[in-house]
């Protein structure tokens, strides 16, 4: 089979039967497992910063949260260019070099972690090029999508993304479960002795016990090599006008990727500069997040549109999406699914340190104190990936039901189980955080999180289908790619919101505030899609 192959007709029974079917299925399946590490050099730091927090590591929680902010943020700017690379590079050349540049974060965190002197700047530029898998997604699922007719897309999107999510759940548990060990040697350095009692999937780690924390980043590496080297070998690009009409050579290809990268990187470090407290930033209010991310997403398009040669004729074509009123709609409605999945996922575990982790408290002056170790708080680490485990598993599910069902009224139904959910794990969060004993209230918070991540799982699956039958074919690839873009800032602005709200003790109103939103997105759904204006009927 060719490298680029020239004829791809996946509407016509015929050649699906006789060909298609082969071709798609293996790329899927080697897709798969390269956007789930990219997903997991992503979301790495939601298991990082708890244990860098229980190995004393002289940083404060509110510095930590920003660790995971940092690489929402460029994840998410990274998606924008990234939605375009199949058209302008070709899907083969495209997986084969965004998996490889996971590379380049995985190493260095190993390396940073293996010394506790090692400063905050240092792991916020780690940070910031963990956004590499954060990209990844938009170009993975768009790549994809062209490969299946749109009768299966809605199973075919939900397996890649699905199981792809799932390196959120694998890195929850291979991280914790791989600090416990010096698999590297003395490659791998030596280990740190946690201060605070930690745990892994199992149960509780005690103080006192050595972490070999740089195996984080260390682990990686045996997945992404051979990764690399089947995704070389064994993917293919769609050498037609609809997909990519001039794929080039791969080392253009590369090179191409690699400048509309930096554009992403370039918008990323300017809005992250804004808003970060100095000495890493200027420190701007919290109300300015959300002008930054507006600016940013502005600001990426703009300069993409100033590329010159042959990227310019074929990101014109795909820039159509933005005159389509369903780009918008869908954006704001994928972000309240995959945004709350991803920021979720990035923030979870910290949120279970620092709300049961500690025992809460009224000081002599009358002002609740935080800081004193609960000996009876959960370990977030045995519990933090079973979330993501249930949104992951799950998103197929709701690409298989959608197809069935149709995709805004499951998107409408889960809506509703999201809003109820968000708050009453608002009303737990608050009663646990005025609480001696948290952890009597962890149970009913943990059951309501969870239900949470299952209903954005679903709500994951059918949304997708949702655009794969709204947008025309050439569009549909960019439009999945941009949506998950926008979504993705959830990885930046959960995290960021629960700092902000454990820092002014009230981290009940990140949930309330995302109920809110939830609302307003059951709204939007209905009257698009559902409702007797409907343009598209269930889609």
């Amino acid at each position: 089979m060719p490298t680029n192959i020239k004829e791809w007709k996946v509407e016509d029974p015929t050649f699906w039967d006789s060909t298609g079917r082969k071709i798609a299925n293996r790329n899927l399946w080697i897709s798969i497992p390269s956007l789930l590490c990219g997903f997991a050099v992503w979301l790495m730091w939601s298991m990082i910063t708890v244990q860098m927090l229980n190995a004393g590591f002289p940083f404060k929680p509110e510095q930590l949260f920003t660790l995971a902010a940092i690489a929402g943020l460029t994840g998410a700017t990274l998606r924008i260019p990234s939605s375009f690379f199949i058209r302008i590079a070709g899907g083969r050349n495209t997986i084969f070099f965004t998996t490889l540049l996971l590379v380049i974060p995985a190493i260095g965190t190993g390396i940073a972690l293996q010394d506790q002197n090692t400063p905050l700047w240092v792991f916020q530029v780690l940070a910031f090029l963990s956004g590499f898998g954060g990209g990844n997604f938009a170009s993975s699922m768009s790549n994809i999508s062209f490969f299946f007719p749109k009768r299966m897309q809605g199973l075919a999107l939900g397996l890649n993304a699905g199981l792809g999510n799932f390196g959120v759940t694998t890195m929850q548990v291979v991280i914790p479960l791989m600090m416990t060990v010096g698999v590297f040697g003395a490659l791998g350095g030596d280990p740190i002795t946690l201060v605070k009692d930690s745990g892994w999937i199992l149960g509780k780690i005690p103080a006192g016990t050595p972490t070999f924390i740089q195996n984080a980043g260390f682990v990686w590496l045996l997945l992404l090599i051979p990764l690399a080297v089947i995704g070389w070998f064994g993917m293919n690009n769609l050498h037609t006008d609809e997909v990519t009409p001039n794929p080039g050579s791969p080392l253009g290809a590369m090179a191409k990727i690699t400048g509309m990268l930096l554009i992403g990187f370039l918008t990323a470090a300017a809005g992250l500069y804004i808003i970060l407290p100095a000495p890493a930033g200027l420190g701007a209010p919290a109300m300015a997040k959300w002008f930054v991310i507006a600016g940013i997403l502005a600001a990426t398009v703009f300069l993409m549109k100033l590329i010159p040669g042959d990227i310019k004729p074929n990101l014109k074509r795909q820039f159509k999406i933005f005159g389509n009123k369903h780009t918008w709609v869908m954006s704001i409605i994928y972000t309240m699914t995959f945004g709350s999945f991803i920021g979720y996922s990035a923030a979870f575990a910290l949120a279970i340190k620092v709300i049961f982790g500690f025992t809460h408290v009224m000081g002599p002056d009358g002002v609740m104190l935080h800081d004193a170790v609960n000996p009876n708080g959960p370990s977030a680490l045995t519990y933090a990936w079973m979330g993501p485990f249930i949104g992951a598993l799950i998103r197929p599910v709701g690409g298989w039901v959608a197809d069935k069902m149709g995709g805004a009224k499951v998107t409408q139904y889960i809506t509703i189980v999201m809003v109820a959910a968000a708050l009453g794990v608002a009303y737990y969060m608050k009663a646990a955080y005025q609480s001696a004993t948290p952890e009597a209230f962890f149970l009913p918070f943990f059951l309501l999180f969870l239900v949470l991540f299952a209903a954005s799982g679903i709500g994951n699956g059918s949304t997708f289908r949702t655009i794969a039958m709204v947008f025309p074919k050439e569009q549909a690839g960019p439009a999945l790619g941009w949506t998950s873009a926008v979504a993705a800032y959830g990885a930046f602005v959960i995290p960021q919101v629960f700092g902000e709200q454990i820092k002014a003790t009230t981290p009940e109103y990140a949930l309330y505030g995302f109920a809110i939103f939830y609302f307003i997105c059951l709204v939007l759904n209905w009257w698009y899609y559902l409702g007797p204006k409907a343009e598209f009927k269930n889609p």
